[in-house]
């Protein structure tokens, strides 16, 4: 990004086509893990893949992670837009379906605390990153000579 050069709504525009791309192909591979699922026997409807534990743990808090972070940045961007409620409800709709679709595919002996762990880092990153800028702009403003404190 060039602040001369490109424009903030076009950089935008890019940003939420990309974490949208990002999303969609999270979803999908949340709801279609690799491997697919078991089509019949005791392990019927649930993903080969987390058999091999370590593995498929690797894979759920990465997803989930990379879900969260772009549907973060998707209701970052759109914040204050004309859509935006809609755009919230679909966001918490996603995600609801996400972990439906990830709690009926994973064998019921595997622990979901790490994927809601996962999903709420970026929100969590978020208003730590808030929290740091309050209080390093309140310190910044009360020693700012222009509006004559000298704290």
């Amino acid at each position: 990004y060039k602040e001369d050069v490109d424009k903030s709504g076009n950089v935008r525009n890019i940003l939420l086509v990309v974490a949208t791309l990002i999303a969609s192909v999270t979803f999908q591979a949340g709801v279609n893990p690799p491997g697919g699922v078991w089509q019949k026997g005791d392990y019927a409807g649930r993903a080969i893949y987390a058999f091999d534990s370590a593995a498929y743990y690797v894979f759920l808090i990465s997803n989930t992670l990379t879900l969260a972070t772009s549907m973060h940045v998707i209701i970052s961007i759109t914040y204050k837009s004309l859509f935006h409620l809609e755009i919230v409800i679909a966001t918490i709709s996603m995600i609801v379906t996400y972990g439906s679709a990830i709690f009926a595919v994973t064998p019921h002996e595997m622990r979901f605390q790490y994927a809601i762990a996962a999903f709420a880092v970026p929100f969590i990153m978020q208003c730590l990153i808030q929290l740091f800028n309050v209080l390093v702009f309140k310190n910044d403003h009360k020693s700012d000579p222009k509006n004559g404190n000298n704290e």
